[in-house]
């Protein structure tokens, strides 16, 4: 079992900088691939971006590339997502997600809304 939780959200302006983090608890947080999700208000919830287990592969969603970077600190068991560039349709509720073989746990979201 895995607990996420996320931080970080909050009210910024369009072309402005957010740093979310998730913290997981327990000892196996580096046998996770670990994914940033977001879900904006009417909308299903998408695929922002994907960290391997090392933290040496990453890849993202088209919309985001060039402007979001995810990262992990394992011995920290906390994953990071840095939103730089950021647009009003980035507004949305952010989750990670802990994936491991048929395992996924989700976190609660943390909300982020991006104004003009």
């Amino acid at each position: 079992q895995v607990q996420l939780v996320e931080s970080g959200g909050g009210l910024v302006q369009a072309g402005g900088s957010l740093r979310l983090s998730c913290a997981a608890s327990g000892r196996t947080f580096s046998t996770y691939v670990m994914k940033w999700f977001r879900q904006a208000p009417g909308k299903q919830t998408d695929f922002v971006a994907g960290i391997n287990r090392s933290g040496a592969v990453t890849y993202y969603a088209d919309s985001v590339k060039g402007r979001f970077t995810i990262s992990r600190d394992n011995a920290k068991n906390t994953v990071y997502l840095q939103m730089n560039s950021l647009k009003i349709e980035d507004t949305a509720v952010y989750y990670c997600k802990a994936v491991r073989l048929l395992s996924e746990y989700w976190g609660q979201g943390t909300q982020v809304t991006v104004s003009s």
